[in-house]
């Protein structure tokens, strides 16, 4: 609508200029820190320094929505059931999917960008996946690629410009993968449109399209643009649904045709 697009750009402006709007409106709550300060040194509290933080007097217990909280909770998770000899991920968080797969087994991870930090259960290697080794073929019998292959080709971590970066990165996904195997991506879906340098939304169908006649669609999740993670059987109402989104996430499950 009009009106939430009018808000957006607000934000931006506002955030363009050094004013977080969240803190801004926290100010409300500082009558409150006040004579909670004073409650506390009349108490015999001793107050060394001062670094008011007005914005959680209302916040939740936690952040448990959008995109990689629910995507690196749902494919661990995965991992996990599945079991598989060896786990191979490309480029997803660190300090979240990666993590939570190496609180239970070990992970080798491959990106583009040095990894500054020695982890348990986590083997580094540097790679470009539009420019696999064929060596590298049907490598691991699990593989995953969480909310990385929409960047591929837009240069911006350092790889090369490439249109077609993420159709090339599918593949070696796919190529990586052992007959038999698990390949998990996720991939921001809604209205197909590239915004250069940050990212691409696919059609929710693009990548299903790509995998026909390599791999089996086992399942499709999405996340709303409410930050909702939304699991089921019925695909194609979901994929009708992922159509009318803004900036939702898929979050797709093969398997590697034999």
């Amino acid at each position: 609508t009009n009106l939430s697009v009018s808000m957006k750009l607000v934000k931006l402006l506002v955030s363009l200029i050094g004013i977080n709007p969240r803190a801004l409106l926290a100010l409300r709550f500082l009558p409150r820190y006040l004579a909670e300060k004073k409650r506390f040194q009349a108490r015999g509290g001793v107050i060394g320094e001062q670094f008011p933080i007005l914005t959680d007097y209302e916040d939740s217990a936690g952040m448990a929505k959008g995109h990689y909280f629910h995507q690196d909770l749902l494919i661990a998770q995965r991992i996990f059931a599945n079991s598989p000899k060896r786990h191979v991920d490309i480029g997803s968080r660190v300090d979240g999917f990666v993590a939570h797969v190496a609180a239970f087994r070990e992970i080798e991870l491959f990106d583009i960008r040095p990894l500054k930090a020695t982890i348990t259960n986590v083997t580094f290697q540097i790679h470009n996946l539009l420019d696999l080794p064929e060596d590298m073929h049907e490598y691991s019998d699990s593989v995953s690629c969480l909310h990385a292959l929409e960047h591929f080709g837009l240069g911006r971590y350092g790889d090369p410009i490439d249109p077609e970066g993420h159709i090339k990165g599918f593949n070696n996904l796919i190529n990586l993968t052992k007959p038999g195997g698990k390949l998990y991506v996720s991939v921001p879906v809604g209205r197909k449109r590239t915004v250069f340098n940050a990212h691409r939304v696919l059609s929710p169908r693009e990548l299903i399209g790509l995998a026909a006649g390599k791999l089996i669609l086992q399942s499709y999740s999405y996340v709303d643009d409410r930050g909702d993670l939304w699991v089921g059987q019925d695909t194609e109402s979901f994929l009708v649904e992922s159509d009318g989104l803004d900036y939702g996430l898929g979050i797709y499950e093969f398997t590697k045709l034999v």
